[in-house]
């Protein structure tokens, strides 16, 4: 089947092929092409040009009515399988408690884990799926998502399961990662060694062997992980063949960035406490600093040093971190408007970071992430938009219109 999007007004996010990802002052340009048609066949950008040269003829078209067409979002960190909500955390945060408190009060991620191991498989599938219609319908087209709810190895293979069979069911692309070390479960509290030997003698062995995850992840942060059970983890986990993702410097600076580094991690998220010396480990790195902030919004924290890393000439990366206790959104939409607003990206930084360097720092940019002949034709249409800046400056107004995923309309 084919299909032709015709008299767009703006394709936005152009690149030629064999672009990974974009860093420093590469950032801020973003390829565009007005009055423009874009054809898909088999489910891949197949060509696009101007509407002045003519454009072909297809199964399928599409009037964009001087809309634009944007790649779809890369969402590279979620953890959008989780039973439930956490309002009366959210209560808890505007009564005074911080989110430390929260945790050590037996809140936080142990109340996930808690509702979690009470949830059968198929409501987690079910409350998962709705998650996931929502974020395609805000133009998400790729996604990661963690594990690291279930804290048991059974609770955790229950969640990887979760995710396997929404990557087999869900139109977008869908990659897996391992997080047991999220937190030291319930039974191993005040026995945080003993959790960690758990996770490398029983966990991983299970995940590995039913093939759940591509990436492995670790809490690198005061009061979760230490540099040196992280480090330990992450070689245990590269004995499965799994990939380092660092949660890192959410808290304190942790080290995460670093020991993510040294252990050639695909990337280090969150990085709201950022210093030189972290801008320094990476500079030069394969790993993708990836800011969320979402989660800075949500708990009233800082946010991370977006143009000091732009400055020092790193590629960074935008995630929604969606999740029920720290940012209950998976609204890339205004991710983008956070990053414009709050850490001052222009536009097309934050547009890049939201697309092409998502898809990086899941291992997916050779796929998806921007519009390039061969990838997948994962994009969205928007009503007609004095400039690409308008997108993140109406930070609430519903500018994603109509969403194509593998060349084909989303309408669920």
């Amino acid at each position: 089947m084919s299909l032709l999007i015709k008299n767009i007004g703006t394709i936005v996010g152009i690149q030629p092929e064999g672009i990974e990802r974009l860093c420093g002052e590469q950032m801020g340009r973003l390829e565009t092409l007005d009055a423009a048609w874009l054809l898909a066949e088999e489910g891949r950008i197949a060509s696009f040009g101007r509407m002045a040269d003519g454009c072909p003829a297809a199964g399928q078209e599409v009037d964009a009515r001087g809309g634009m067409l944007f790649p779809s979002f890369c969402d590279s960190h979620t953890h959008l399988v989780y039973a439930g909500s956490r309002e009366q955390e959210f209560l808890d945060k505007i009564n005074g408690l911080s989110y430390e408190e929260i945790a050590r009060r037996g809140g936080g991620i142990l109340n996930s884990a808690d509702r979690l191991h009470d949830t059968s498989e198929e409501e987690l599938y079910r409350q998962a799926m709705e998650r996931i219609r929502e974020i395609i319908r805000m133009g998400t087209g790729a996604v990661e998502i963690k594990s690291g709810y279930g804290l048991t190895t059974e609770d955790e293979l229950k969640m990887l399961r979760v995710i396997r069979r929404i990557r087999q069911t869900a139109p977008l692309e869908v990659r897996a990662t391992f997080l047991g070390a999220h937190a030291v479960g319930r039974a191993y509290v005040g026995r945080q060694s003993e959790y960690v030997d758990m996770l490398c003698r029983e966990m991983l062995p299970a995940v590995a062997r039913e093939g759940l995850a591509e990436y492995i992840d670790v809490f690198c942060d005061e009061g979760f992980f230490t540099v040196e059970e992280t480090a330990r983890i992450l070689e245990a986990g590269a004995r499965y063949g799994l990939v380092p993702k660092i949660h890192a410097n959410e808290l304190a600076v942790s080290g995460g960035v670093q020991v993510g580094v040294a252990h050639g991690a695909l990337s280090v998220d969150h990085l709201e406490r950022m210093g030189e010396a972290e801008i320094e480990a990476l500079r030069g790195s394969r790993t993708m600093p990836t800011m969320l902030p979402g989660a800075a919004f949500f708990l009233g924290m800082s946010y991370p040093p977006a143009r000091e890393m732009l400055r020092a000439g790193l590629g960074v990366a935008l995630a929604s971190d969606y999740n029920p206790g720290s940012t209950p959104s998976g609204n890339m939409k205004m991710v983008l408007s956070l990053a414009t607003i709050r850490m001052k990206m222009t536009p097309a930084e934050a547009i890049n970071a939201a697309t092409l360097n998502g898809a990086y720092a899941m291992g997916l940019s050779r796929e998806v992430g921007s519009i390039t002949v061969g990838k997948l034709a994962n994009f969205f249409l928007t009503p007609a938009m004095p400039s690409v800046a308008f997108f993140p400056y109406a930070y609430t107004t519903p500018l994603v219109s109509r969403v194509f995923l593998r060349g084909e309309e989303f309408t669920a």
